[in-house]
């Protein structure tokens, strides 16, 4: 006990900045607070060991405003991949283009709102005409000039969005999506299927010019991202399918294609307000993806119980202050070379092999 910080009362006097605020407060404290500040450190490591970044976005980030807060880590090169519900691509269309959304209240009448049009998530109003529909045909005549030959994964997708957004937005700066395709950071949705953009995509899909999406080329790109990286980090705001759709990489490499490389994450954080005794949070605990071969070291990881909506602006600016620029990975313009690796390595792996000979299945191009 002796050798162990004593909690001091704390001192906000020289602590204006939010970093010093982390490192000098919150760091001195216990609780979440304590867990907010470890959080904060280690993604400055990630940042500092270069490690591939990804971040997963569930909730409801981009009707609050936290496009802004991930534009500025894109640019920044402090965030490489990203996994999100397509909900928060889909509400990150409508500021590039003025389209309203409201701090509204949370305690009113919803059939009130609805009859005068109004969309409600939590205390954000959202108005039907004016911005959801509006949005539509946004995403609508966007889709007459994405003209793909094959399949696309979901973040060739979203690609071809954000280069049409960049062409149409009064604020491109303002989007998420025309970011990520500036520094090519690629954009995977795990449910494709689930968002209004999938709504707008049924339009073409049942009056004859369909833009077809390929999941499985998902789960294969991000395998291959991971594969490629020198050391593998992962920011997880909330939980939910973006997270374990990041975590299944691991599983995918090794229980699947019993791949040589190190088995499970390197750093991992996550941002919660779930608890583990309802039997998920989100996809397991940190502690319990280790022995799922998710994580390589749990001690490399740090799970702050609070709404993503104050953590991840601190964890954001946090590392914006203490951590230099780096160089963008461009991930997006080498999936094809990674996918390849990936290929290649499955071909001439013996133990890969083995195991489909043992259930009888062999394969052309094996």
């Amino acid at each position: 006990m002796d050798q162990l910080p004593t909690i001091n009362p704390l001192q906000l006097e020289g602590a204006e900045q939010v970093a010093d605020l982390i490192d000098n407060v919150y760091a001195k404290s216990g609780f979440n607070a304590r867990r907010l500040a470890e959080a904060a450190k280690l993604y400055a490591h990630m940042i500092e060991e270069d490690a591939t970044i990804c971040l997963t976005l569930a909730g409801a980030m981009t009707p609050i405003g936290m496009s802004g807060v991930i534009n500025s880590l894109i640019r920044a090169g402090f965030i490489d991949c990203i996994i999100s519900t397509g909900a928060n691509l889909y509400h990150d269309m409508h500021r590039p283009f003025d389209l309203p959304m409201k701090q509204g209240e949370f305690a009113v009448d919803d059939d009130e709102l609805a009859e005068h049009g109004i969309a409600r998530i939590y205390d954000v109003f959202i108005g039907d005409e004016e911005t959801l529909l509006a949005t539509d045909k946004i995403i609508l005549n966007a889709m007459q000039r994405i003209r793909p030959q094959e399949p696309l994964s979901t973040a060739q997708l979203h690609r071809a969005l954000g280069e049409e957004l960049e062409k149409l937005a009064h604020h491109p700066d303002w989007s998420l999506l025309v970011t990520a395709a500036r520094h090519d950071v690629p954009i995977y949705t795990s449910s494709p299927g689930d968002s209004s953009i999938a709504m707008n995509l049924a339009v073409p899909h049942l009056f004859d010019e369909p833009i077809r999406l390929d999941p499985l080329k998902d789960v294969i790109e991000t395998a291959a991202i991971v594969r490629a990286a020198k050391k593998n980090g992962v920011l997880v705001s909330g939980g939910g399918s973006p997270k374990n759709f990041y975590f299944q990489t691991q599983p995918t490499l090794h229980q699947i294609f019993y791949d040589t490389t190190p088995v499970g994450h390197d750093y991992v954080i996550q941002l919660t307000t779930d608890a583990p005794h309802w039997g998920g949070l989100s996809g397991a605990t940190i502690a319990e993806a280790k022995s799922w071969g998710k994580v390589q070291d749990f001690r490399n990881s740090v799970i702050v119980y609070s709404c993503a909506s104050l953590t991840l602006p601190l964890l954001a600016q946090y590392a914006l202050v203490r951590c230099k620029p780096r160089t963008h990975k461009r991930l997006y313009t080498k999936l094809p070379e990674m996918t390849q690796q990936l290929v290649d390595a499955a071909k001439v792996n013996p133990v890969f092999k083995e195991q489909l000979e043992k259930i009888g299945i062999k394969y052309k191009k094996l």
